[in-house]
């Protein structure tokens, strides 16, 4: 079994993934299953014969595997359910990937997210290159994710650091109960720290902001500013010596200080006045 995290939608376990080869009956049980617990499950369909079953389930959503990223017949027949493909790139070079993004094009499918995957299992954490993934991001302007078959959770939530949407990862209620993926599936517990810390990155990416954060705003006083530090008679000059860079900020910014220097009082100015420009000629 695949969980699915959706990092930008809460970082929940928001989804379920079934290779379907030929226990239809399991798959429809599931469906039904994942129905009552209001999970999202939706399946890697190996053949057409699959998609036309999973249609009778209402699947959501086609999960194209990465070894059959190449094959185009498959992949038609999901993009004509209209149903939004999640496409593992796992095998597939640079002019394959190119091949498939131009091919869903000419298939006007609107909804799609390719997947960074290594087709390893388990797969090298020295080997995932999740450089790759932000690469394809910029090259084919759409949404991506990781398929991630390493042991543990760093690489995923590396990659939801680096901008995965969605991230993928097998699933297993206990490695004890042993078969082909029990090694580099995680369990339970591991699913639950993964959807947290995902939130928790996700959360602290927000968005490019050079402006004062609501969290800064009380600390600002801590910063330098222009005081004055002798008394001033209306008229006399700001110095070195009557006017001083300290704490807190309620002053102009020390960015100014060099331009005040020389600048004649417009009003008599007490020592711990803040300076402001109101309190000097500008001429």
């Amino acid at each position: 079994m695949k969980a699915y995290i959706f990092p930008g939608q809460g970082a929940q376990f928001s989804g379920m993934g079934l290779d379907l080869y030929e226990n239809s009956a399991e798959a429809q049980a599931l469906f039904e299953k994942a129905k009552e617990l209001d999970i999202t499950i939706f399946s890697s369909p190996f053949d057409e014969t699959a998609i036309d079953f999973l249609e009778v389930l209402n699947c959501p959503a086609y999960k194209i595997a990465s070894f059959e990223c190449t094959d185009f017949p498959l992949i038609k027949k999901a993009a004509a359910t209209g149903k939004p493909l999640i496409i593992s790139t796992g095998m597939a070079n640079l002019a394959e990937i190119e091949l498939l993004v131009n091919y869903l094009d000419e298939l006007n499918v609107e909804q799609y997210a390719l997947l960074h995957c290594i087709s390893s299992y388990p797969a090298p954490i020295d080997q995932s290159n999740l450089k790759t993934m932000v690469d394809m991001q910029q090259r084919f302007d759409t949404v991506v994710g990781l398929s991630d078959h390493t042991l543990g959770t760093a690489v995923s939530i590396t990659g939801v650091a680096l901008g995965a949407a969605i991230i993928e990862k097998h699933f297993i209620t206990s490695r004890s109960d042993g078969g082909p993926d029990a090694a580099f599936s995680i369990e339970p517990d591991e699913l639950k720290e993964l959807c947290q810390q995902s939130k928790i990155v996700f959360s602290a990416l927000g968005k490019v902001s050079y402006e004062l954060k609501e969290a800064e705003k009380t600390n600002i006083v801590f910063r330098r500013s222009i005081y004055i530090v002798k008394d001033i008679k209306k008229g006399e000059v700001l110095t070195l010596d009557n006017t001083r860079r300290i704490r807190p900020g309620y002053g102009l910014s020390p960015i100014h200080f060099e331009a005040i220097l020389g600048k004649i009082a417009n009003k008599s100015i007490s020592r711990g006045t803040p300076l402001n420009w109101n309190m000097i000629h500008n001429d």
